[in-house]
């Protein structure tokens, strides 16, 4: 039985691509049919093939069924900026990013990650924000947590977002961006008290953030048997 993913965090640069690949790696390891998707990205830069991103470069690389580069990130925009500004007067619409992920969503497959950008609400024109992706895809949301000062009131506040939007919370990875993060462990143990979902993981900071280093600190199991 396929499943599927809409994977988010709480501010951007919080380790969802580390996250994603991450498991993607896990799932390969377990000669499962994998599928990776960007279907925004923002921050691309010029190639002979066109606008790439890092990111969806990582997703394509793990991701263990062929697809091409335009079906893995179909919105590829050049500045590193929120997207509905990076998109400089191109229409951002929900409906049709979502249309592009159907297509890659019907390709067979064990599991299919689809990652955000930014948080919860990046806007993608004047009425719509990302999160409603995730609504029309209609899938269940794995929460990247950055774990950093702060953390608390943007993972909550992301939370209620979610749960206003009657999305439903698969669970959440916490994962230490700040080498120096005084009470870490204290931060993790406040989130499990507030968050009605499993922890899949605690990755803790790495110096070279590696997918198959960060994959011995998920458990993909709690994801595969739901």
């Amino acid at each position: 039985m396929k499943q599927a993913y809409f994977i988010t965090g709480t501010d951007t640069d919080v380790g969802k691509t580390l996250v994603t690949t991450a498991l993607l790696y896990q799932a390969g390891q377990r000669q499962l049919q994998t599928i990776g998707l960007k279907p925004l990205a923002a921050g691309c830069e010029q190639t002979p093939e066109g606008l790439r991103n890092a990111d969806a470069l990582l997703l394509q690389q793990y991701a263990s069924v062929a697809l091409s580069y335009d079906q893995i990130n179909p919105v590829a925009l050049e500045a590193a900026v929120a997207p509905h500004i990076a998109a400089a007067g191109r229409q951002l619409s929900a409906d049709r990013l979502a249309s592009y992920c159907r297509g890659a969503l019907m390709q067979k497959a064990d599991l299919v990650l689809v990652e955000g950008a930014g948080g919860w609400r990046v806007p993608l024109n004047p009425r719509e924000n990302l999160s409603s992706l995730a609504q029309l895809l209609e899938l269940p949301v794995i929460l990247v947590v950055g774990m950093k000062l702060g953390c608390l009131n943007h993972a909550l506040l992301t939370l209620e977002a979610i749960a206003r939007d009657g999305m439903q919370l698969a669970g959440w990875v916490a994962c230490q961006t700040d080498a120096e993060m005084l009470c870490l462990n204290e931060n993790i143990a406040t989130l499990q008290q507030r968050i009605r979902a499993p922890l899949l993981g605690v990755i803790p900071w790495l110096e070279q953030p590696d997918p198959a280093i960060a994959s011995n600190y998920l458990d993909l199991t709690r994801l595969l048997s739901t």
